[in-house]
């Protein structure tokens, strides 16, 4: 197994009075909220504890997509992933992930990613996301074309990195008289691709197809509704396609942290996880996280069913409880995380050892602890060690 460290750069120094006025952090809060001083050292440390964590021993390290909140400080993963080329040695550097159809041109990312390859000698992992609804009310863009444009700049995207140019790319959403990408990526044919996803049948199905077979990464949600989307993952590959998806295709990311004992762990992690999932999580009404049209009505009851209970109100206790975070002494954290790779047989494990409003030091005893005392015991786990797709655990269609 492969293990990275995730991150959502969050802005750790929010006034939390905010709520007094506003109720979500998405979109409205207003950036008055936001001091640049306080920006600079966050960011600095951010990047400072994932080059940690790399120069520990995880396997790679991971930056994502959010706009216009303080859930997530990173508009563009590009730029976290330039400034970690030269910082992290051999680890692989994942952008989990950029919305390219968000874009009204997502050429200008194949060529970012491309470059990056380029200067990291092959060490980037792309990720193609949709984004939720509130990314596209913050672009100004119509959620309704989400999935079309998202399949339409991923085939313009991967015939412009594998393709000799220039050529003309003439589509619904996009149109381009010359594409001929320079550079071209370093690994051959393009860089491997994974796809976030909340959980949608529309996605799992695009990722799982033959002619993509892309990593599929489930999201921190109750382990249960974990398992029913990665083996839908598997079962889609199995009904609809006629092949067997290998562990390599499965990913799952879940904040973790761990102290001394179990009760120490809860302790420390205990403010930090509570206003990650009650304040900086959307708490925005369903209609701009998931507005109409951005996925098929069964997609949207499977995904509110199995996220209605993160939405607010969540205690940490209730949290391990339904495993949703992996918290506790070393010695637990490594007993949970074999336990579900077990049962789900993940060959990819994403960890935030950075959450909400966690200082700095923190963050820094969970990453040492994390790659001291849990990582390697994790690393050497493969399918000997998973029970096996069971086609009964999968998400109902």
């Amino acid at each position: 197994m492969k293990v990275f460290a995730f991150h959502l750069m969050p802005y750790a120094a929010l006034d939390m009075s905010y709520a007094e006025k506003y109720s979500s952090v998405w979109l409205k809060l207003p950036n008055s909220y936001f001091d640049p001083k306080i920006g600079y050292e966050l960011y600095n440390r951010y990047l400072d504890e994932l080059e940690l964590a790399a120069e520990l021993g995880f396997d790679g390290v991971c930056v994502n997509e959010h706009h216009q909140n303080a859930y997530g400080l990173m508009p563009s993963p590009v730029v976290m992933a330039s400034a970690l080329a030269g910082r992290t040695g051999d680890a692989k550097i994942a952008i989990l992930g950029n919305a390219f159809g968000l874009r009204e041109h997502p050429l200008t990312l194949a060529e970012e990613h491309a470059m990056i390859d380029c200067i990291t000698g092959g060490r980037l992992i792309t990720g193609m996301v949709r984004g939720v609804g509130c990314e596209y009310f913050s672009m100004g863009a119509n959620p309704a074309y989400s999935l079309e444009r998202h399949i339409e700049a991923h085939d313009l995207v991967i015939r412009a990195w594998t393709e000799e140019g220039p050529f003309a790319f003439e589509g619904k959403h996009y149109h381009f008289e010359y594409v001929n990408t320079w550079p071209r990526p370093y690994q051959q044919p393009h860089p491997p691709i994974w796809c976030p996803s909340q959980g949608s049948s529309e996605t799992i199905k695009w990722a799982a197809h033959p002619d993509r077979k892309y990593t599929y990464l489930q999201t921190y949600s109750a382990f249960d509704s974990v398992l029913r989307y990665l083996n839908s993952y598997r079962a889609a590959a199995r009904d609809l396609y006629g092949y067997a998806a290998t562990s390599k295709q499965i990913a799952w990311c879940t904040p973790a942290y761990v102290a001394d004992t179990d009760a120490q762990a809860i302790d420390e992690a205990r403010p930090h996880i509570q206003t990650m999932f009650n304040k900086l999580l959307p708490k925005i009404s369903q209609s701009m996280f998931v507005p109409p049209g951005y996925m098929s009505n069964e997609s949207m009851k499977q995904i509110f069913a199995h996220k209605a209970t993160l939405r607010g109100g969540q205690t940490i206790e209730d949290m391990i409880a339904r495993g949703v975070i992996a918290v506790g002494s070393p010695d637990t954290v490594r007993s949970i995380l074999i336990e579900r790779h077990r049962q789900a047989g993940f060959d990819h494990l994403l960890l935030m050892p950075q959450f909400g409003t966690m200082p700095g030091e923190l963050a820094e005893k969970n990453i040492r602890l994390l790659a001291a005392e849990v990582i390697p015991a994790l690393q050497t786990l493969n399918d000997d060690d998973y029970i096996g797709f069971e086609p009964a655990a999968a998400a109902a269609e």
